[in-house]
């Protein structure tokens, strides 16, 4: 994983703006976390903001420096987290330890949260052979999550963290900017995070990552480096074809 720093927390004045301006900045880029700076969770949720081509022209400022705040790592294992599920029982992460595991928060409210569904659907069957497992983290008030899983036709287990669902994203080392997905081994380890809406290219390049490490073929180093490289390749890409469709 990169060391690109996630969102900030709760902030004043022109520091909030910085920091918040950062944070969007690196959504829009597609970026992979390492690190969180330290900080109460917010009382609202955010939509993270759709990619668009970054151009000389249209390049983000850079923002003021600010002083140097604690950080602390995104955590190396999936957290001992514990949350009621659509079908009415309690779940842990852990419940699913010996497969892949794709992690995705999630609200109903979310635009690019929302576009996602039809791709995780795709990739649980697809993946079945690998035993990739997809848990949904609905942020959202549990009626409105069960009529849009029921609705869009979500066959992964979804969790609802209607009273937990701070807590649920705090223990990922992250602020509530939606969506966000998890990627973990068959270990439980965490692979990677990635911020943002996710896109097809960059979850079967990250899941064939996932799949060399549990086969021993990779390092959880080396998986975490060719991620950050490749991803980085595929974000450019993306960022020049959206720019020549502008022009």
């Amino acid at each position: 994983m990169s060391d690109q720093p996630a969102s900030p927390g709760r902030g004043g004045g022109a520091l909030g703006v910085a920091l918040v301006a950062a944070v969007l900045v690196a959504c829009a880029a597609g970026g992979f976390l390492v690190y969180h700076l330290a900080s109460p969770p917010r009382a609202r949720l955010y939509a993270a903001p759709a990619p668009r081509p970054l151009t000389p022209a249209a390049a983000p400022a850079e923002p003021a420096p600010v002083p140097p705040l604690p950080v602390r790592k995104v955590p190396e294992v999936l957290p001992e987290l514990a949350l009621p599920g659509l079908d009415g029982t309690r779940h842990r992460l852990t419940d699913w330890k010996g497969r892949p595991l794709l992690v995705n928060f999630w609200a109903s409210w979310c635009e690019p949260c929302r576009r996602e569904i039809p791709l995780l659907k795709s990739l649980r069957r697809e993946r079945a052979t690998d035993h990739l497992e997809i848990v949904g983290i609905a942020i959202d008030f549990r009626d409105a999550a069960h009529k849009y899983a029921k609705d869009s036709g979500i066959d992964y287990p979804v969790l609802v963290g209607e009273q937990g669902g701070f807590e649920a994203v705090t223990a990922f080392g992250m602020d509530p900017v939606l969506p966000f997905t998890a990627f973990a081994d068959r270990a439980g380890r965490i692979v990677t995070l990635k911020v943002g809406e996710l896109h097809r290219d960059e979850a079967d390049f990250i899941l064939d990552r996932v799949r060399e490490l549990d086969q021993g073929r990779l390092s959880l180093a080396g998986a975490r480096e060719q991620i950050a490289a490749g991803i980085s390749r595929l974000n450019i890409s993306r960022s020049s074809a959206a720019d020549s469709v502008v022009h």
